[in-house]
């Protein structure tokens, strides 16, 4: 009868001591909410949950609670670093060769201080507006390397064009052409070991980014790496809004037809974006490939170019901002495509302000979903922005995934970024600015068809839902940071 009263008393006294240090640790943790949390709101939620429910809050915040993935901001802040020079070097020899815009509007200066890039001549780029076309001209582009391959994917799935990528880049590997493929761990989670492994006994060498690399970042399932990127040689390069899968290629029975948009680049913004990717391989493997870091003018190359790159470890919140700017530089109209829409309140300020000012404001979205709490968080935005005249469509099509902004008839721009929270702070992106008035021009013409295959949306269209639907909308949109 003695030993249960003994354990009894052991238990009483284990959580007469954990319960007060779980609490302690969520008062700790509040502080830490209230000293670096991204907004007050937030702040404000993430104090009261940590305080009155510390054993689930310490969990999420855990996960979901940091902006900034500080082991890479220590890499980029280390200004001796092995790759800082790198970034010099860009702006000097395109300096020093002509190739920077001189001159710019001050709209265009602010984004090139945001970039940190200058703003090149003398690129030539092309729209690759389905799957298809993207993969064919990527393929073209592996095929013809002589030097080197990058490659950069969020998804990347082992399917037809799973392989079909492996194929080629194992074939250019036994040419003796250094081949580097850099992929996303979440967002590739389903790429099976072997499928790395053949490319590896190929001779591609092969890396996750590793977003949980370091102690402090070991729980942080919160940041991805959703950049597209393939550069060829340091000459040619692709990025935009596909991955690698074979739903991309319109052959997903629900998703079909799938509708997104990437480009190739010629000229200077090359190197920026090689750039990008070797930042990335830096920090996942700590080595840099050896690449050629010349600038040269494309053929036949006359187009102003700024590529934007964006991330977590950004001093300022660069993808955000870029959204912002573009948006206030707006004298005509605004048009973003993009199939998430979960903005912060500064993008939705400016966007109802751009409509005060009489610009033509229209946001193009997709009529199915794909991530069904995404969705369903977009629709909170309804009532606080059609009566201000923004117009949102619903594109009816089939699925639409890219991400897409055309200002005036002056600038144009594809990447990988989202108009919501989670590209504005946690996912590393990349977005090509193009002031030429022929890509203008060839965005405003793709756009336009492809609101034309769209349904314009009516406050109705969410008033007139049940309440359950409302309800589920509204909670929805409380996860806006983290979607």
């Amino acid at each position: 009868m003695i030993a249960p009263m003994v354990d009894t008393d052991v238990s009483y006294t284990i959580i007469a001591i954990v319960f007060p240090l779980v609490e302690l640790l969520g008062i700790a943790a509040a502080v830490h909410a209230v000293m670096y949390a991204r907004t007050s709101q937030g702040a404000i939620a993430w104090a009261i949950s940590l305080i009155t429910f510390p054993w689930v809050a310490l969990v999420l915040y855990a996960i979901f609670g940091r902006n900034k993935f500080h082991g890479y901001v220590l890499l980029r802040s280390a200004k001796n670093s092995d790759i800082h020079h790198y970034i010099e070097k860009i702006q000097t020899e395109a300096a020093d060769r002509g190739l920077v815009r001189e001159n710019l509007p001050l709209s265009k200066v602010a984004l090139s201080r945001l970039a940190e890039m200058p703003t090149t001549r003398y690129n030539k780029t092309r729209l690759l507006i389905d799957g298809r076309e993207t993969f064919r001209r990527i393929f073209e582009g592996i095929e013809s390397a002589q030097r080197y391959i990058l490659v950069q994917f969020f998804i990347v799935k082992d399917d037809a064009i799973g392989r079909e990528l492996q194929s080629k880049l194992i074939q250019k590997a036994q040419e003796k052409v250094r081949v580097y493929f850099l992929y996303d761990e979440i967002g590739s989670h389903k790429l099976p070991q072997s499928y790395l492994r053949d490319m590896q006994i190929a001779g591609v060498t092969t890396s996750a980014f590793h977003s949980t690399k370091g102690k402090a970042n070991r729980f942080q399932l919160n940041f991805r790496n959703h950049r597209k990127i393939v550069v060829v040689d340091g000459k040619t390069a692709y990025i935009g809004g596909h991955n690698v899968g074979d739903e991309y290629l319109g052959q997903h029975p629900k998703f079909a037809p799938w509708r997104d948009t990437h480009v190739s680049v010629e000229g200077p913004a090359v190197q920026a974006i090689q750039f990008c990717f070797v930042e990335d391989w830096y920090w996942a493997t700590k080595s840099i490939p050896e690449l050629t870091w010349e600038l040269n003018k494309a053929a036949d190359g006359q187009e102003d170019a700024l590529v934007i790159a964006s991330g977590p470890a950004d001093r300022l919140e660069t993808c955000g901002l870029m959204f912002v700017q573009a948006i206030n530089a707006a004298n005509e109209r605004i048009w973003i495509a993009s199939p998430y829409f979960v903005p912060d309140l500064q993008t939705i300020s400016a966007l109802k302000l751009a409509a005060l000012r009489g610009v033509d404001v229209r946001i193009l979205l997709p009529e199915k979903p794909d991530h069904r709490t995404v969705h369903l968080a977009s629709f909170t935005y309804y009532q606080s922005t059609l009566p201000l005249g923004i117009k949102l469509y619903r594109y009816t099509a089939g699925f639409m995934h890219q991400k897409v902004f055309l200002v005036d008839s002056c600038c144009a721009a594809v990447g990988t970024a989202n108009l919501d929270n989670r590209s504005f702070r946690l996912n590393f992106e990349i977005t090509l600015l193009n002031y030429d008035p022929a890509f203008v021009k060839a965005v405003d013409t793709m756009l336009t068809d492809d609101f034309s295959r769209s349904r314009p949306v009516s406050v109705e269209d969410y008033t007139q839902r049940s309440f359950f639907f409302k309800l589920a909308a509204r909670s929805a949109g409380l996860l806006a940071p983290i979607l």
